[in-house]
Parts: C-alpha cells; structure tokens; sequence
C-alpha cells in the first residue's frame, strides 16, 4: 500500500475508472449499441410482413400495395 500526501491512489484510480465508465455508459448508450438494428420498418415492410404472416389475404395486399406506391409517386 502505497500512501501520498493522506491519499490511497489504487482506490483513487479505481473511482476515476468508475466515473469514466459510467460517463461513457450515460452519453453512449442512447445512441445505439453495435449490431443493434438502427433501421426503422417503412409501411411497405410492414404490409409485407403482415401478408407473409397471412393476417391479409392477397388481395388487401395488393390493394394496399398499390395504395402505397401511388403515395410515393410526385
């Protein structure tokens, strides 16, 4: 153990560590963590999901497919 001045500096790097860690932790995890899926389902994968799930027949599908594209269209 190896004291400066009244102080313990193992535990002092110890807590430095601790509030970096938690720092990073605060202002780093809200934006995402790696090999999280950032991409948001537009309302054709949605539609396309639900078909594939057979909640829609395939004529609500297409229906709404082209209901769809035809907003997407200028």
């Amino acid at each position: 153990m190896e004291f400066y001045n009244g102080h313990f500096w193992g535990m002092h790097f110890i807590w430095w560590i601790i509030w970096i860690i938690f720092l990073i932790w605060i202002f780093f995890i809200p934006f995402g963590r790696p090999g999280q899926n950032l991409k948001k389902e537009g309302p054709l994968d949605i539609l396309k999901k639900r078909f594939a799930k057979g909640e829609i027949s395939r004529e609500e599908y297409e229906e709404s497919r082209k209901l769809l594209n035809s907003d997407n269209q200028p």
